[in-house]
């Protein structure tokens, strides 16, 4: 066999990972191989795998006689939609895909290089966790990539695809980065498994009800997007990636979506209730509002009461914050707080302008609401908000009360622009709770005070629940017509597109964590 053979033969062994058994094992579990994920991520034949020949050097008990191509993951870069991109895929059939010293190496270099190209990179995790073989060498392994991932948050985007197990320590490392995606049924992220919380706790609880894609999905808030199987997960990923810059001296790449972005809207004139009390769907106007109605909705099932997502307007991407009046009136609560800043912070790292579309009746009360630290996750928003520094556009629909009006992005938070709908009601609280309170002597000195109190409300809706007073006072720049809400909002980014605003030097703010 002459050297070239032998290169191949070699490569060809290592591309089997651990053999046709285990590929037909991981294939059983309704699971892709780690170099099948790769494929399908990546841009035909662009892949270039690095790192290719290393294995584990650990001789602990009876290590020195296992063998472990690519010591258990797949590391390289490629394009994807022609743009580069670098990734690390975890191979279930070495090893169970456990992290020892060097599969921790080799998850390090594509961190590294990815960092030093600004380029976005791709783990994709299915792993039996540390290496328990090599003890603390697993350990430091972890360690250095739970520091490559903190050093290179908001620099580039990082994204995890959990497409197995995912347990321990390893979850802080999907936790660190921008986004999550998780596999149904397939997939599963916890600290402890159900057996150590039944010896510890007493607690049974099945694999899926405790780490499963629903759970991280929608009532953990740990996960961002949930797919049925790999190919579509992957199919996924590509599409978040058009959404994204590859780093954060770079806009995302703009596409021609062939959709006017003078494009009147005369639907929306008809989409509130006549009844400001009753609910309606928010997503039909960011539908109405985006390029060709298209919606990429980020963490879809958690916290439904506020919406958080991408769309296109004329090209650009744009990131979307809206209270949804379906789900518990679009109140801000203590989840919706935290998925809505961590959203604004992500989308002002990449320099995403923020689109935020306000009917908020107010914060949630409660006293789950305030046990839970209701201040402390709403001051995260707010911190948010004042921190972001790329265009912030904001249009007020419906409703804008209290705190609550502040905390959606009005003008003292930083929005450049502000509008409003006609319906627009911006006051400290409802004219039926103010009334109450600022006519509350001429109420009960009426001889109907009944009467006297729905008059008062319509005072107090007349002189103030709307939105030219606030517009007088200038902290609302226009009273739109809803028709032409689209090309108002595409006209202000479009002049925002050359905005320059820079916080003082410091070291960090103290984000009320």
């Amino acid at each position: 066999m002459n050297k070239l053979e032998d290169l191949q033969t070699k490569k060809a062994a290592i591309a089997l990972g651990g053999g046709q058994k285990r590929i037909d094992a991981q294939h059983a579990q309704g699971k892709l191989t780690a170099r099948e994920r790769v494929d399908l991520l990546f841009d035909e034949g662009s892949f270039v795998e690095i790192d290719v020949f290393v294995s584990h050097r650990c001789s602990n008990f009876d290590m020195a006689d296992k063998h472990a191509p690519g010591d258990g993951v797949v590391t390289g870069y490629g394009t994807v939609d022609g743009r580069l991109v670098f990734a690390f895929a975890q191979d279930f059939t070495v090893l169970g895909g456990s992290l020892g010293e060097y599969h921790a190496e080799k998850i390090v270099k594509v961190q590294k290089m990815a960092l030093k190209m600004g380029a976005p990179i791709v783990g994709l995790n299915d792993s039996g966790g540390a290496r328990i073989q090599e003890g603390v060498n697993s350990l430091s392994g972890f360690g250095k990539i739970f520091y490559n991932n903190t050093i290179s948050s908001g620099v580039i985007p990082q994204i995890s695809v959990i497409m197995g197990p995912c347990a321990g320590g390893a979850v802080y490392s999907p936790a660190i980065t921008d986004f999550i995606f998780m596999v149904d049924k397939t997939s599963q992220m916890f600290i402890t498994g159900p057996q150590v919380i039944k010896t510890v706790m007493g607690e049974d609880v099945s694999v899926e009800a405790l780490g499963g894609a629903k759970t991280h999905n929608s009532i953990s808030g740990v996960a961002h997007f949930m797919e049925g199987n790999d190919k579509d997960t992957l199919a996924k990923v590509r599409e978040l990636l058009s959404y994204l810059p590859s780093n954060n001296s770079e806009k995302a790449p703009m596409h021609e979506t062939g959709d006017n972005a003078d494009r009147l809207i005369p639907e929306l004139n008809e989409i509130l209730p006549a009844n400001p009390n009753r609910a309606y769907n928010m997503y039909k106007i960011i539908e109405k509002i985006a390029d060709n109605g298209s919606i990429f909705d980020v963490m879809k099932h958690y916290a439904k009461n506020i919406i958080t997502c991408f769309i296109r307007i004329n090209g650009q991407t744009v990131g979307v914050i809206a209270n949804q009046p379906m789900v518990a009136a679009g109140c801000l609560d203590i989840d919706s707080s935290d998925k809505a800043a961590r959203f604004i912070r992500r989308c002002d790292a990449f320099n995403i302008p923020l689109l935020t579309l306000v009917d908020v009746p107010g914060f949630l009360p409660g006293t789950k609401q305030e046990y839970g630290g209701i201040i402390r996750h709403g001051a995260k928003m707010l911190y948010a908000y004042c921190e972001a520094t790329v265009p912030k556009v904001t249009m007020i629909v419906r409703k804008a009360y209290g705190g609550a009006y502040i905390g959606m992005c009005n003008k003292e938070l930083g929005a450049d622009i502000v509008l409003a709908w006609p319906n627009a009601q911006i006051a400290v609280m409802g004219a039926e709770g103010a009334a109450n309170i600022v006519f509350k002597n001429e109420i009960n000195q009426a001889a109907d005070p009944a009467e006297k109190r729905q008059e008062m409300v319509a005072e107090y809706e007349e002189k103030f629940n709307n939105p030219y007073r606030a517009a007088e006072m200038g902290y609302v720049d226009d009273v739109i017509d809803p028709a032409e809400s689209r090309q108002r909002i595409a006209g202000a980014f479009n002049m925002l597109k050359s905005k320059k605003q820079s916080l003082p030097v410091k070291k960090h703010g103290n984000i009320p964590l």
